[in-house]
């Protein structure tokens, strides 16, 4: 079963204007629209396009709206996903960023607003992680597999380090898993051959060779691609974790301002969306000499398009290896594995900075029990749970 463009740019649309709650809670609502509601995939194939975007560089949620819009309504699909689910944040944030300059997040309801949008994520990626251990580890190796997944990624502060969990998940498999050997192949369809991936491959490594041998510190619309290229091609784990090299790029060059770059922050997390639209408030603020608007689109286009070009080149080729003798059985224990990141990154950063007493718990599990137990719409979990930040004050 496939589905139209405008199927994909319409659910998309509805998802980033109400996916609240960062990378990871995007990852909840996708499983729960893609695989549970609408069955586009199945649990494994999500699970296989989840691995493929965490193991590689780029804004993870993104990289895998970006997957399932190519699988099941080939480049134009790929293109309805990343516009859809990119354009309301993009817009939104200027707006935001432009609110938050005023100091609205200082007052009582913008930070009782902002801190109920973080006990939403709390609910989301708890009820995502729930299914999706029921899914994926049925049995005591791969529970022990995802239980060392969080313990290695709660005590280690590394980036870097969920590649080595993958890795580890997928060694572990192959070494201790017995009956994945007997599941049948996971199958990612494409719409393309071998030349398109290779094509994808090499136009990525050119341009991030140019990024990084660009050594012009004046604003312009050419450094500011190169600058948002590397940031896009060498940030593991998405999210909050590009923060820095953007601080790097654009902050310590003397381009934007550090009240400004905190602004643009600050209502990047009030609003839904990937957290790498920051690129378009980032491109719009810096004197390049072109309209705002222009310096927008190059910034985002330049963050995002490194990882959708990776997972276009490894896509083929991860089909393929899935399809050789005891590759199921690391695939499992790959699967396992990212259960344990999504378990680790509930607690550190979404439990961390979103649950600061009994009355937060409540919430949270109030918003659990409004997906798990009266399967409505996310909406009504982000209506609760900002009433009930705003009503505690």
């Amino acid at each position: 079963m496939t589905a139209s463009p405008r199927e994909v740019f319409s659910t998309f649309l509805r998802l980033g204007l109400t996916s609240f709650g960062g990378p990871v809670a995007h990852l909840g609502y996708f499983r729960a629209e893609f695989v549970e509601r609408r069955q586009w995939l199945t649990d494994a194939q999500f699970t296989q396009l989840l691995a493929i975007s965490q193991f590689l560089p780029g804004p993870a949620s993104s990289q895998l709206g970006f997957g399932i819009g190519l699988i099941r309504a080939g480049w134009l699909g790929a293109l309805a996903a990343f516009v859809a689910f990119t354009l309301p944040s993009a817009l939104l944030l200027l707006a935001f960023a432009s609110a938050s300059a005023g100091g609205w997040m200082t007052t009582v309801t913008g930070s009782g607003i902002v801190h109920g949008l973080k006990l939403v994520a709390v609910a989301v990626v708890a009820h995502g992680v729930w299914k999706m251990a029921r899914q994926l580890t049925p049995d005591a190796p791969r529970v022990a597999i995802a239980v060392a997944a969080i313990l290695v990624m709660v005590f280690t502060e590394s980036a870097w380090m969920q590649l080595a969990v993958i890795a580890g998940g997928g060694l572990a498999g192959l070494l201790v898993l017995r009956r994945a050997a007997h599941e049948k192949p996971i199958v990612l369809p494409t719409h393309y051959g071998r030349g398109v991936a290779i094509g994808a491959l090499l136009v990525f490594g050119l341009a991030l060779a140019f990024s990084l041998a660009w050594t012009s510190e004046t604003p312009s619309l050419i450094s500011t691609g190169a600058a948002f290229w590397s940031a896009g091609s060498l940030v593991f784990g998405g999210g909050h974790v590009v923060l820095p090299l953007l601080e790097q790029s654009v902050v310590a060059t003397g381009w934007v301002s550090p009240d400004a770059f905190l602004a643009g922050y600050g209502a990047a997390q009030a609003i839904p969306g990937p957290m790498f639209s920051l690129s378009t408030y980032l491109g719009a603020a810096i004197p390049t000499g072109a309209p705002a608007a222009v310096g927008a689109l190059v910034a985002t286009l330049a963050v995002f398009a490194p990882g959708f070009l990776l997972l276009i080149a490894v896509i083929p080729a991860w089909s393929r290896v899935t399809a050789l003798p005891g590759a199921l059985r690391a695939v499992s224990g790959i699967n396992a594995a990212v259960v344990g990141l999504l378990g680790a990154a509930l607690y550190d950063p979404v439990w961390t900075s979103g649950v600061r007493g009994v009355g937060d718990v409540a919430i949270a599990a109030g918003g659990l029990a409004i997906l798990g137990l009266t399967k409505r719409s996310p909406l009504w979990v982000v209506a609760w749970c900002i009433g009930g930040a705003l009503l505690l004050g």
